[in-house]
């Protein structure tokens, strides 16, 4: 009889690699992993992993024997959620994955409500961009996971790869293609509920003495900046910051790219570049030195993001879950 623990076992030695590193996420012993994972295997009579090199990798039984798990353990997550909710939300748990600038700012009074009238319902966050936390929610992981996606371009195609620089060679605009496939799959969501929370606006940020931050509050084309050295964030921002620029009839020349947002805020300020922030992203910094000011798209609209909370169907169901994105919801529409 295969049991749930030694599925847990053979996602956590798939995903570390070796029995050693999957005990330390587990927080057993090693040779304990060992026996869960032989009686894993005499209950389907076949091997399920084989050693290569230093480490190991999954049989093709085991392949098959994991894309189930994936689903039997987020269905017996959604069924230990749905039994501790019982007493009526007396006891409950809701796992969070966040990417940080929600973290920081959805987070925090949605969370904060909910313990407020239900102290007993746990609640716990683990920080992930997409298309991570969408694995981790479709794994059994979380049970709900914040996420952003860009607007697609008219006509519905995904984004184009975030190329760095001009000259860049041909392997690494390959490579840039790559990962601009993953991350449009990661933005998939027909399998999931989606309960949006608000469109995040982009804003540009300027050194402080850029012509154009003299401006005030008015909007600042992206063709006004085509002549501007880029600074870039993670790589879905990048992508769309290259798509914007497209359809404004130029290529940014990208030389800096961070996902930290206070070492975007410097670089502006140095004078080394512009960059293109969520607005949300700038409540967790300080905008020391440089000029905030909005940004149009080449169709006159402003640019933005679509933030909003995900979880499986038979998680949306669960009493804790449903509150918690009920109180993502109030958080969002306090703003």
């Amino acid at each position: 009889m295969i049991e749930a623990r030694h599925l847990r076992v053979l996602r956590a030695v798939a995903r570390t690699g070796s029995f050693s590193a999957a005990a330390r996420e587990l927080g057993c012993t090693q040779p304990a992993i060992s026996q869960q994972m032989k009686a894993l295997e005499k209950s389907v009579d076949t091997p399920l992993v084989v050693r290569s090199g230093r480490g190991m990798q999954l049989s093709e039984a085991g392949r098959v024997l994991l894309k189930h798990a994936t689903g039997i353990l987020a269905g017996l997550s959604a069924a230990e959620e749905e039994v501790a909710a019982i007493a009526g939300l007396r006891a409950g748990r809701v796992r969070l994955v966040s990417f940080p600038t929600a973290s920081s700012t959805l987070v925090p009074p949605a969370v904060a409500r909910l313990r407020g009238g239900h102290p007993g319902v746990r609640v716990s966050l683990v920080e992930a961009e997409p298309p991570e936390s969408l694995a981790m929610l479709r794994g059994g992981e979380c049970e709900v996971a914040l996420a952003f996606r860009y607007p697609q371009a008219p006509g519905g195609a995904p984004a184009p790869a975030a190329v760095p620089a001009h000259g860049t060679p041909r392997e690494a605009r390959a490579e840039a293609n790559l990962e601009a496939q993953q991350l449009s799959a990661g933005t998939d969501w027909s399998d999931l509920v989606v309960t949006p929370l608000l469109d995040d606006p982009l804003v540009g940020l300027l050194p402080a003495a850029h012509p154009l931050a003299g401006r005030g509050d008015g909007p600042v084309e992206l063709a006004e900046l085509a002549g501007e050295q880029w600074i870039a964030g993670c790589p879905q921002c990048r992508g769309h910051l290259v798509e914007l620029c497209a359809g404004a009839g130029f290529e940014p020349r990208i030389d800096f790219a961070t996902d930290d947002y206070p070492a975007v805020v410097g670089l502006v300020a140095a004078g080394l570049g512009v960059a293109v922030l969520p607005g949300l992203a700038l409540e967790s910094v300080r905008p020391d030195g440089v000029s905030a000011v909005p940004v149009r798209t080449a169709s006159g609209a402003p640019a933005v993001r679509q933030v909003v909370a995900l979880t499986l169907p038979d998680l949306a169901e669960v009493p804790a879950v449903a509150l918690m994105l009920e109180r993502l919801v109030g958080a969002a529409a306090g703003r």
